[in-house]
């Protein structure tokens, strides 16, 4: 892979930031329902859990569908993204990831309506029913900030573990430190994910015990998260 330049690298780490007014930082995608119901208890098996998702859901679902929209952005294929978008909504497990899709997609979107609003990929992602998704918006928003694929995936991936990671910090609790060696875990794998998802031939959506704690953190009776 080459280096990406100056300026894309400042865009990449820029999409890559929890500081991006999406509202990433709300959801914690079933690791507060794993605490509760004790599979996450301390900082091995927080790690193991956010490992575990980075391989079965992020390499193998939102990474690949995120290239796919990229690709699809690159040729302005309104009706791939269509299809993409799809596939999101058909294969979200429970309301509160469903909501977390539609939700930061919208605010994405925004965002990059803001940002970018000569960007040529706008009028296909604003005609998306019933709303834009999160991997579908990031995947066309790194396209159209002119990153390469596998830089794109590295700071998608990226993204997604800081943000876990400050979930776990909250919610197991950890303190900073231990929350940092989690990142590091992840940060080690996350070339082999996005390998991986560039290799796939399509997005994969298979975590059965992630639906199920999803599922259970909807009644769950005290939360800090939305998912």
């Amino acid at each position: 892979m080459t280096s990406p330049a100056p300026i894309e690298l400042l865009h990449l780490l820029w999409l890559a930031s929890p500081a991006l007014p999406v509202g990433g930082f709300s959801y914690s995608e079933g690791l507060e329902a794993a605490v509760d119901a004790g599979v996450v208890h301390d900082e091995a098996s927080a790690g193991d859990w956010l490992l575990n998702q980075l391989e079965l859901v992020q390499a193998r679902a939102e990474l690949p569908l995120a290239a796919a929209a990229h690709a699809a952005t690159l040729a302005l294929d309104g009706e791939r993204l269509v299809r993409l978008n799809a596939w999101v909504l058909q294969t979200r497990e429970t309301s509160e990831s469903l909501q977390q899709a539609r939700q930061m997609g919208r605010s994405l979107l925004v965002w990059m309506q803001g940002l970018v609003p000569d960007a040529p990929v706008l009028p296909l992602l604003q005609a998306l029913k019933p709303a834009p998704t999160w991997p579908v918006v990031m995947g066309a928003a790194a396209a159209s900030r002119g990153a390469a694929l596998e830089s794109a995936l590295q700071a998608i991936a990226f993204g997604w573990a800081e943000n876990l990671m400050q979930a776990a910090v909250r919610c197991v609790p950890l303190g900073q430190t231990a929350g940092q060696r989690l990142l590091a875990r992840l940060v080690q794998v996350i070339p082999a994910a996005v390998a991986t998802a560039m290799a796939s031939p399509g997005p994969v959506a298979f975590a059965p015990l992630l639906g199920v704690h999803g599922a259970r953190h909807e009644t769950q009776y005290s939360r800090l998260f939305r998912s």
